[in-house]
């Protein structure tokens, strides 16, 4: 799914009225319509709703879904701030078909009257600015947002918490922006809801589909894209009668240091469970035991080193190689971490400390093979890309680095980022907070590797990585608390996923 700007989305809503064709306050009523429907399962018929509405279209939005509230037997208090001296045109209609409904209580806030009062019991609905703004808020509507957000009153807002920006909110005021329990957006996700620092303000998110013009949307050129289950199906590459494991790939796994063993028995399980054929795991001698007991179906390279990887001499039978997880960061580690970098003529995939050694060693990444797949969560991906001000920031310097070096970097986190080296973006819609464990890093990079031994592309491997690795985990909390969530589960879910996405 493609993301756009909010100048985008302004030009494909003008696409659409134009050449549905509908009128624009016929398409105002469609989605004032749908967003109805989705509210009211929040709202129940004793509530006091209070919908405050500001003056362009995000406000005729409130007022019409104020009048289909009204019209269904809600208790509804519609305000309009009135901010400045135009308003737009759809506005003015849907104030008219208010003002008509003789038991709406409809009253104007200006910048010299006092504000009306909300109890913590309200339902506060926001159709102040939506995405309409251009600049910070200051002055008359940054008090009645910090009015509102002092209520205490669950917060619904519509489109965008108005203070927010679509995109960019490093230089935004975030004291002036509505902290919203519940926020619906029209047709396509904003780019700034999936970055972290704007999670306080859009509590729960959903996304409506409005009959926004899906030729014109997909016929637009943008760097971000959110990843849904069709955007990986038709890559799928279904089994036929006569295959066999020769022609599924093997994966080698460079994992596991002493007390360490674990990381590399997830990853070893996690690429056999996504389909690779044959799976050998390179560890410390002093790890073989624990290996072969854990991961019978899995073979055992053995490291000269009783405690840490020091180098393996043969890379030739392997048909994706990851390096990482649980390695540790002794100096043989690293010179044998070097001499995989040089010798490799496929694509690596680096975890955790791979990517420290690398982050100590940065002229490294200059001689990593294309399409290498780097997979750093947040701290890892600061040492290597230095500090960052905000997930904007970081996901710049993420896009900068990615085109630089010609890899794939899996930013992890809540909606975890690929970023291509092209610096196309692909945020994740898969996972939830669970997966804040020890292990479940190792578990996606043994996934990304065995997806990319069976021949699927650097790219396919890392969506199909990360959103079956969030899959497992959302069937998982089904049964399992998110705070009793470990590594294990995921793996013991990655089959269901699969099962639910491709069959």
């Amino acid at each position: 799914m493609k993301i756009l700007t909010t100048t985008q989305m302004r030009d494909a809503d003008r696409f659409t009225i134009e050449n549905e064709p509908i009128a624009s306050i016929d398409l105002m009523e469609r989605a004032s319509k749908t967003l109805f429907d989705a509210i009211k399962s929040r709202i129940r018929k004793n509530d006091t709703i209070k919908v405050f509405c500001g003056m362009g279209n995000n406000g005729g939005d409130g007022l019409a879904v104020s009048r289909m509230m009204l019209l269904s037997g809600f208790q509804v208090e519609t305000y309009k701030v009135n901010y400045g001296d135009k308003a737009s045109a759809d506005f003015l209609i849907n104030e008219l078909r208010l003002k008509k409904i003789r038991k709406a209580q409809y009253q104007i806030i200006e910048p010299d009257s006092g504000f009306p009062a909300i109890n913590s019991t309200d339902i506060v609905i926001d159709a102040i600015f939506g995405s309409g703004l251009s600049r910070p808020l200051e002055g008359f509507a940054a008090h009645i947002v910090k009015h509102i957000n002092a209520s205490g009153a669950k917060v619904i807002a519509i489109d965008l918490p108005s203070g927010l920006f679509g995109e960019n909110n490093t230089q935004n005021n975030h004291q002036h922006i509505i902290k919203a329990d519940y926020t619906y957006t029209f047709q396509l996700p904003k780019l700034s809801f999936l970055l972290p620092e704007n999670d306080q303000f859009l509590g729960q998110w959903m996304v409506l589909d409005i009959g926004i013009d899906k030729d014109y949307i997909e016929r637009q050129d943008t760097p971000w894209h959110f990843l849904l289950d069709a955007d990986l199906k038709p890559g799928y590459k279904p089994r036929s009668k006569y295959d066999h494991k020769g022609r599924f790939g093997h994966t080698l796994l460079i994992a596991g240091s002493k007390g360490k063993s674990g990381a590399a028995v997830l990853a070893a399980r996690a690429s056999a469970l996504v389909g690779s054929g044959l799976v050998t795991t390179h560890v410390p001698a002093g790890n073989y035991s624990v290996q072969q007991s854990s991961f019978p179906e899995g073979m055992v390279s053995v490291d000269e080193n009783t405690e840490f990887f020091t180098q393996i001499r043969d890379i030739s039978p392997f048909t994706a190689i990851a390096a990482g997880p649980g390695l540790g960061r002794d100096p043989k580690t690293a010179n044998g971490l070097k001499l995989l970098i040089q010798n490799s003529s496929r694509p690596l995939v680096l975890d955790a400390d791979a990517l420290n050694l690398l982050a100590e060693n940065p002229t490294w990444l200059s001689f990593l093979p294309p399409n290498s797949v780097l997979t750093p969560h947040v701290g890892e991906f600061e040492r290597m890309g230095g500090k960052y001000s905000s997930g904007w920031d970081r996901i710049q310097k993420a896009r900068e680095m990615a085109l630089k070096f010609g890899c794939y970097i899996v930013l992890k986190g809540a909606h975890t980022a690929i970023i291509c080296p092209d610096r196309q973006v692909i945020f994740n819609s898969t996972g939830n907070p669970g997966m804040a464990t020890g292990g479940s890093g190792d578990v996606l990079t043994g996934m990304i590797t065995g997806f990319m031994a069976q021949g699927y592309s650097p790219l396919y491997s890392c969506m199909a990585g990360v959103f079956v690795h969030g899959l497992a985990a959302d069937i998982a909390i089904r049964k399992t608390p998110m705070e009793s969530l470990v590594a294990c589960d995921l793996l013991l879910n990655i089959p269901r996923a699969i099962k639910k996405m491709f069959y």
